[in-house]
């Protein structure tokens, strides 16, 4: 038996100076794991960003170091650190080692500022395992140094003649404090790309380190967030992009609390191809939205309802739209500041102001109406691609319902009409894999070689249809493609006309929990596999960005000695293997082909959990591999020549040249 505690007056205590953080930093940054370490690193970036802002510098200097330590340089005023006789007190030991101590609690600094509380910047030094900071300001350079919450050393100061001023930290998290810090480049690029659209003339510099030396980007939109909305979209609009301003607009979350102003920025546009919602506040960006995305919603679900109407554009058969028919085709970037904000918590990922809520939708329903009487023709195709997302929608709906009662489409069980579709006897989806194999004669091989339990396979019959220089029409036509999406079972992404089989994308109906693409490890098994990522991309790019794609890696080569047979996946592993074996005497054989394989090999290194090796298709940055799936496999015959001279000397051993 559980011997019991006891609970008195002696059992109360308080966490004091930076155990208050280091012991609790859920309770500042949201989380103690990547994603509370990542805030602590924006807290730092929004003291730099409110500067720039107020206009006192132009330019941030991001540093990632291969320790994950992070440094910050702005060229503001410099952070005051000397004494505070108003507090009888070093302004230092108030920024860095006092919570709810800075600059903007009185908003008498910054007007629109990122920082309200006073936690950011002490927080992150109690979470650090050092932190180092050189402030420049008043004709003195100061220093300080921390560990691990304490201050180590004093106040260093000296006279600084140059006329240049500012603040740079240094820092590393502590792993005592969180469990990851190891922040991937990504998130810091994604962090940084959106601050500087939102932060307009300001360049934000990175630095990541590698190997070799530091890899640096710069970001700079001298546009802000139009030229940040016109770069999502590139040629995908249906409408051009537009750009309202509002004036200072004032009011209050109740009648009795204070009076504040707010204002707001709105870059928007449609597209039949691109979707993206992005809300900031104060420069904060809003990931959860609150009020502006409730707005959003409002206000054009409103209006565009309305403009429907009005112009007797819906039909008998017609349903109401919803906000999901315009978020479909809908891309909008909304800045907005105000004098006083209600964040959800210190993590700034949503707020819930009724004034900014209110103020925002009814400054949006304004422009919406200008705008469509303004541009009939866009008002016209903007409406026309709704009711498309509308009906296809309801379409979708009846579809899901038919597959609840039948468990097939239209009746009929389409997996029946997929040639050389092999099944597997699970129905758990959570445990199910599909193998998309090279031909038949893999089909053979992977079929002795599987799991019939979770595993399928279906072969794909030669090199199938580039989906990205095809037109839906022609895709739709494909029966290789059509059969893929058929054993899939979620349907397209697509707006055009699909097979009516085809037309709804619903994630909750995929079979399979991985989706493996089993190809050879040669030129045409590498073209295969791109030709079938590049279907998956364009029909149903969800499936990536979910993680449920994935790649088959099979080995170059099979070296074999008298007790033992290695299998090495790359140059590299096959030179580690033999250095391994020394002067013991072995074999070594290229792979061959999946369906010249052994059954036992093919398990061994393919598809067996245990043993074989799945590369997850990760979009880290969707942009990018749109941009890349563009050039190699797209229309633009100029850059992918361009890119071929610049890079092709690279691959030469592997293209098949006689």
């Amino acid at each position: 038996m559980a011997k019991k505690s006891t609970y008195d007056n002696d059992s109360i205590s308080q966490l004091k100076g930076e155990d208050r953080v280091r012991r609790r930093p859920q309770v500042i940054f949201g989380s103690n794991g990547i994603e509370g370490c990542e805030h602590s690193i924006f807290e730092i970036l929004s003291n730099s960003i409110d500067e720039a802002r107020e206009g006192y510098g132009n330019k941030i200097i991001v540093t990632k170091f291969r320790d994950n330590s992070v440094e910050i340089q702005d060229f503001g005023r410099g952070i005051p650190v000397d004494f505070n006789n108003k507090e009888q007190k070093f302004n230092w030991e108030l920024i860095f080692c006092e919570l709810y101590a800075g600059g903007k609690i009185d908003n008498e600094n910054y007007e629109y500022s990122l920082g309200l509380n006073g936690l950011g910047l002490c927080a992150t030094q109690y979470a650090s395992e050092y932190m180092d900071a050189e402030i420049k300001n008043g004709g003195y350079i100061y220093n300080l140094h921390f560990e691990k919450g304490r201050n180590v050393g004093g106040l260093k100061k000296q006279e600084y003649t140059k006329k240049d001023t500012g603040t740079k930290i240094k820092w590393r998290p502590d792993l005592e404090v969180f469990t990851d810090i190891d922040v991937s480049d990504e998130r810091y690029h994604d962090m940084i790309k959106r601050q500087a659209a939102v932060n307009r003339g300001v360049k934000f510099v990175l630095n990541v380190e590698k190997d070799k030396g530091f890899e640096t980007t710069e970001y700079l939109y001298e546009d802000g967030i139009v030229e940040y909305v016109q770069e999502r979209i590139g040629n995908s609009g249906i409408s051009d992009v537009q750009h309202w301003i509002s004036g200072e607009r004032f009011g209050r979350d109740r009648d009795d609390l204070a009076e504040y102003k707010v204002k707001m920025e709105v870059a928007l546009a449609f597209s039949n191809k691109v979707k993206l919602k992005d809300y900031f506040h104060n420069s904060s960006w809003l990931e959860h939205g609150g009020a502006p995305e409730k707005a959003v919603k409002s206000a054009f679900i409103s209006q565009i309802d309305a403009y429907l109407k009005q112009n007797n554009k819906y039909t008998k058969s017609d349903a109401k739209i919803s906000y999901q028919d315009i978020d479909d085709c809908l891309v909008i970037v909304i800045s907005s500041f105000s004098t006083q904000t209600s964040y959800e918590n210190q993590t700034k990922k949503s707020i819930n102001n009724k004034f900014i809520q209110e103020a925002m939708a009814d400054f949006l329903r304004q422009q919406l109406e200008v705008y469509f009487l303004e541009n009939k023709v866009e008002a016209e195709k903007i409406a026309e691609q709704i009711l498309i997302n509308m009906r296809s929608r309801i379409k979708s709906e009846a579809v899901r319902q038919n597959i609840k009662k039948t468990g097939s489409v239209g009746g009929k069980d389409m997996l029946n009409r997929v040639q050389k579709f092999v099944d597997c006897r699970s129905k758990n989806v959570d445990e199910r894999e599909i193998f998309i194999v090279e031909g038949d004669s893999a089909l053979g091989a992977c079929k002795q070689a599987r799991d019939p339990y979770f595993q399928a396979i279906i072969p794909v019959r030669g090199k199938i249809l580039n989906c990205l220089k095809a037109d839906y029409g022609k895709i739709f036509k494909n029966e290789i493609i059509t059969d893929l999406i058929k054993v899939l079972g979620c349907g397209v992404e697509v707006k055009a006309k699909a097979s009516k089989d085809l037309s709804s994308f619903d994630l909750s109906l995929l079979r399979w929990n991985k989706v493996i693409i089993c190809t050879d490890a040669d030129v045409d098994g590498f073209q295969i596999r791109t030709l079938i990522l590049t279907m998956l991309y364009r029909l149903t790019p969800t499936l990536i960005e979910e993680g449920k794609v994935f790649i088959a890696e099979s080995p170059l080569y099979e070296i074999n000695t008298k007790n033992d047979v290695w299998f090495a996946y790359t140059e590299r592993e096959k030179a580690e293997i033999l250095q391994k074996i020394g002067n013991a005497k072995y074999t070594i054989q290229r792979s061959k082909g999946l369906g010249e394989n052994e059954a036992e090999m093919m398990s061994l290194t393919t598809m067996n959990p245990a043993t074989r090796r799945l590369i997850k298709v990760e979009p880290a940055d969707a942009q990018r591999t749109s941009e890349m799936f563009d050039l190699l496999l797209g229309d633009n015959l100029a850059g992918r020549k361009e890119h071929i001279a610049k890079y092709g000397h690279m691959y030469t051993d592997l293209a098949d040249i006689s």
